[in-house]
């Protein structure tokens, strides 16, 4: 299954997991070495820690709920011209510096 875009995602400022966009939707994968550290946990109650990959049709409820609502994601939409249809895209520009503990990544850091 190929990726369209990826997203690298980080919780506390550790890499733990790649977020994909593919023909078939979504997809979450943990890290394999994060999986192993003591310190690993859940990106969400949703997306428990798992070697297995966690697939969707749609973005994964926890991820779109990072995304800016109201005026704040109009900002974002217009400053970076993107759609606000295009939940991915807006996910890679507007959560890089994300309240709670989960911060996303166009690259790995």
């Amino acid at each position: 299954m190929d990726a369209f875009r990826k997203a690298y995602v980080y919780v506390r400022n550790v890499f733990a997991g790649v977020l994909s966009e593919t023909d078939a939707g979504y997809s979450f994968a943990y890290d394999e070495d994060y999986l192993k550290s003591e310190n690993a946990s859940a990106v969400s109650l949703t997306l428990p820690l798992s070697s297995t990959p966690y697939t969707s049709a749609t973005l994964f409820p926890f991820f779109d709920g990072l995304i800016p609502e109201g005026w704040l994601l109009g900002v974002v939409s217009r400053n970076w011209k993107i759609d606000t249809k295009d939940r991915f895209g807006l996910l890679l520009v507007a959560c890089k510096d994300g309240i709670g503990n989960v911060s996303i990544a166009e690259e790995k850091k």
